[in-house]
């Protein structure tokens, strides 16, 4: 078996759906190898994603929600916004110092950077101050070119078809 090497950064971007989910997988799959998780969801804080629900059934997978339980105008967001996605980027530097995470997801970090809710500046000095050892993953649309720049795997996610476009709506358990 090969040795682990973790303390890469990965993106997973674009406009299709999945981007999160996958972030999800990884985890998964890092559990099962006694690996420990901890996921950020900057903008995000609902009790009733399928993730929020089935977190305590994985162990070592942490989930940290990083926002409240309502659309953020991305044009315009309001100051509750920015100083959730500010003190969430905060706790989340704080979890990454402590390297008590194998694997830190900042989930929709790239939507926060990209709409000024948390400054690219500061995210890709911070990463690159602490690349080593922890596995970071950035999930989100629009992916600041200077944090694809600095990732060691960027995956984007190109839409074809989205049931969406058709008329149907989010689904449990496989939307959220």
């Amino acid at each position: 078996m090969m040795k682990t090497s973790l303390g890469l950064i990965q993106v997973y971007t674009g406009n299709g759906k999945g981007k999160t989910t996958a972030s999800l997988g990884l985890a998964l799959r890092a559990c099962g190898h006694g690996f420990k998780v901890c996921m950020f969801q900057f903008m995000k804080n609902n009790p009733d994603y399928g993730e929020m629900k089935a977190a305590h059934l994985l162990p070592g997978f942490k989930i940290i929600p990083v926002g409240r339980n309502e659309f953020v105008n991305l044009k315009n967001p309001e100051s509750i916004d920015i100083q959730l996605a500010r003190d969430g980027w905060e706790l989340a530097k704080s979890v990454l110092r402590s390297r008590e995470y194998n694997i830190v997801i900042l989930d929709e970090i790239n939507v926060a950077m990209a709409c000024g809710l948390v400054d690219t500046r500061e995210v890709v000095s911070f990463l690159q101050e602490i690349k080593g050892e922890t596995e970071i993953l950035l999930t989100g649309r629009y992916a600041p070119a200077e944090i694809i720049a600095i990732a060691d795997l960027v995956t984007e996610m190109c839409e074809v078809r989205h049931p969406y476009s058709q008329g149907v709506e989010a689904r449990q358990g496989i939307d959220y």
